[in-house]
């Protein structure tokens, strides 16, 4: 088996089963030995900002000397990044080596109706974990892949859990209200593990404070048990009962980025101190300006300037506009956007309308589930350009922006892995 046959017949599973719960990872897990029970863990849900806070979190970890893996989807490289050890992707030889191990044993699943149809989530779960224990790591970090209760991640038992925030997304999944949602990523909550929860409304706030409140977890809330205070530029102030860190510098930019790592400081604080290590403030601050994360708001090119942000839903696109206005004011920003079906493309192309000196353009891409461009053209009416090949449009827009514009490429984050390989890509032609 190549890399490619082991990638092929991950994808080839399905993506969701009719049968929601937990039944068949735990099934595949016990084959492999029960892995998860052998790792010491931090477990982050939540709608918008858990890769960020899963970033901002490993850096400041590994400032304390720990090997820190991390699971997260979807990838932006490489697949191997999903299940990565110090930032370094999992091996093609190794993946390889997991993949021959699991077939058979999903195989053999397969062929007990109780747990039949293991889907590709619930294999990389296993895989990652069987790694991760493997390698003897000293904390992973599991980024929740849908929801939480369901999610094939909540086998574990973590040494503390995230609620990063909370917004309307995969409404056909979990529920078409801020609380039938909230009470999804509420079901990582496990019986006296702390929760540290992010900026999150008061409806969603008070169904994750009821489950935590039964469970017996104690709950560390934004802006109650942990403050923060926004400075200028990507400055901050952080404050609990026990901390106080000024002029914070944080390496990504955007201000909601400020509550992802405030949320990794007090998550970072509380693992420290469950297992006896000592977390200097020197640390905090070398990983906080040390962190980084593909595709959120990140500057890729500067000749034009070129920011790839993976604002993938209505929540994250609110996020996206906050930062603009803050961060590029005042300047014409070119937008390429494109995104996949299952999402609310409709209102998102609202708000990037609704963004002065802007011209919006929307794409499509390599992707199954991308949005077809016929189904768009009403739009040219309000002076929407409609482009079939974003590549072309690309290198267009490379020679005609003037020095001061921003060329924005947002949208799925699926639409963002496409752009980066291709923009790194050219760099590195460049400059061979």
């Amino acid at each position: 088996m190549n890399i490619d046959q082991a990638l092929e017949w991950i994808h080839s599973r399905l993506k969701f089963n009719i049968r929601p719960g937990l039944t068949r990872v735990e099934a595949l897990l016990k084959l492999l030995g029960n892995p998860e029970r052998d790792l010491s863990m931090l477990h982050i849900a939540g709608t918008n900002g858990k890769g960020s806070t899963v970033a901002f979190t490993r850096s400041i970890l590994r400032q304390l000397g720990l090997t820190v893996a991390t699971f997260t989807s979807p990838f932006i490289e490489s697949f191997g990044e999903r299940m990565a050890i110090n930032e370094k992707p999992i091996p093609d030889e190794k993946l390889i080596f997991y993949v021959e191990q699991v077939k058979p044993l999903v195989e053999q699943l397969d062929a007990d109706e109780r747990f039949a149809g293991i889907t590709e989530f619930e294999i990389i779960t296993a895989v990652a974990l069987r790694y991760f224990a493997d390698e003897k790591v000293d904390v992973a970090l599991i980024e929740v892949g849908l929801g939480g209760l369901l999610d094939s991640t909540n086998v574990i038992e973590p040494v503390a859990s995230a609620i990063t925030t909370i917004g309307l997304d995969h409404m056909d999944i979990l529920g078409s209200t801020l609380e039938e949602i909230a009470a999804q990523k509420a079901g990582i909550i496990k019986p006296h593990t702390p929760l540290v929860s992010g900026r999150i409304s008061a409806e969603a706030l008070k169904v994750i404070q009821q489950t935590a409140e039964k469970k017996q977890a104690k709950h560390y809330q934004f802006g109650v048990d942990y403050q923060v205070e926004v400075l200028e530029g990507e400055y901050f102030n952080y404050r609990d009962d026990h901390f106080e860190l000024t002029h914070l510098e944080k390496s990504l930019l955007g201000g909601h980025q400020v509550d992802n790592a405030a949320l990794a400081i007090k998550l970072s604080l509380i693992y420290a101190e469950k297992m006896k290590l000592s977390l200097s403030e020197s640390a905090i601050r070398r990983g906080l300006q040390t962190t980084f994360w593909p595709a959120r708001m990140e500057k890729i090119s500067h000749k034009p300037l070129t920011i790839l942000d993976g604002a993938h839903n209505v929540h994250a696109m609110h996020r996206l506009l906050e930062n603009l206005k803050t961060e590029f004011s005042g300047r014409n920003i070119i937008i390429l956007f494109s995104a996949i079906v299952t999402k609310d493309i409709t209102e998102m192309i609202k708000m990037l309308q609704s963004i002065e000196h802007s011209r919006l353009i929307l794409t499509t891409f390599d992707y199954p589930k991308a949005l077809k461009l016929e189904e768009f053209t009403y739009l040219e009416r309000d002076n929407v350009e409609l482009v079939e090949s974003w590549k072309d449009k690309y290198q267009v827009l490379k020679e005609i922006l003037k020095e001061d514009d921003v060329l924005l490429m947002t949208g799925s984050l699926y639409f963002m892995a496409q752009i980066r390989e291709y923009l790194l890509d050219q760099k590195n032609k460049q400059q061979q």
